[in-house]
């Protein structure tokens, strides 16, 4: 089998599957099978695989057609400009929320030596970006989970910033005292009731305590208003269908300047507020 064959028939078989983009994980999958760059695999179309190699493509092609995340079979994913290890540990770092920290560094643009805290890092995404995106600034991570907080100490390690990120294990702001620049959170947001709507690879693979959840958001802005520095500022993600909940629910605690921004995709995702100037 060459690797045009293997890429077509591992693609047919991913689409029968129901995998939203077969091909492109066809080409991941090849390409890790092979140790080789997915870009690679296009120089030598009529290579022949070996019999190990063969073998080796099609038990990863069997894992994704089980709808396991591809994420989780490649052993690292891509978060702006990082390379996080990833395993089912905790959720797959998502373009969704690449927005947030985009609009976290953009709050704290003004601010020398700014003081974050990441709320739920789950791998350790928000938190990394941060550090290594503002060099001189210093981002305390909690986690409930004491083994999600284990895979964001070795990506603190893979990303070599375990100099300016502590890691907590922790609810919420575990106790801490601030006073912060910047709250951010990523926190379950998806009601019981809508689990059943979610893509497999989430519903099968993915902690289901890290997406399911009912107060936490709110929990997160209610926290956060103790330990935050007046003037700053709480960036949270937010299902699409309860932004404008959101919005109202920070209002009501008080935050200022309080905003709605879009995702990738058009979709309301990231709520931000304000705590009151002293």
């Amino acid at each position: 089998m060459t690797v045009r064959e293997a890429l077509q028939q591992a693609g047919r078989e991913l689409g029968a599957a129901g995998c939203p983009s077969p091909h492109v994980d066809a080409e991941l999958l090849l390409a890790q099978a092979l140790g080789v760059s997915r870009t690679s695999l296009f120089a030598e179309p009529e290579r022949a695989l070996s019999a190990g190699e063969e073998e080796g493509f099609r038990a990863l092609v069997a894992r994704r057609a089980a709808r396991e995340p591809a994420a989780y079979i490649l052993g690292e994913w891509g978060f702006r400009h990082l390379s996080l290890k990833v395993d089912a540990r905790a959720l797959i770092p998502r373009p969704e929320t690449e927005v947030v920290v985009e609009l976290a560094l953009a709050r704290l643009e003004d601010v020398a030596e700014p003081l974050a805290l990441d709320v739920g890092t789950g791998s350790g995404a928000i938190a990394l970006a941060i550090a290594s995106e503002r060099p001189d600034a210093r981002v305390v991570a909690t986690d409930i989970s004491a083994d999600a907080l284990a895979l964001a100490a070795e990506n603190r390690a893979r990303t070599g910033l375990e100099d300016r990120v502590e890691l907590v294990l922790g609810h919420l702001v575990a106790g801490l005292r601030g006073p912060f620049d910047l709250v951010v959170s990523n926190p379950p947001y998806v009601l019981s009731e809508e689990f059943e709507e979610l893509e497999p690879e989430i519903r099968l693979h993915e902690p289901r305590e890290a997406v399911v959840g009912k107060g936490q958001t709110r929990a997160v802005a209610r926290r956060a208003l103790e330990i935050l520095r007046p003037g700053g500022w709480l960036v949270l993600e937010c299902s699409d269908r309860r932004a404008g909940e959101v919005s109202a629910e920070l209002r009501s605690l008080g935050y200022q300047d309080v905003a709605v921004s879009l995702d990738l995709a058009g979709r309301e995702r990231v709520v931000e507020g304000r705590t009151p100037a002293a």
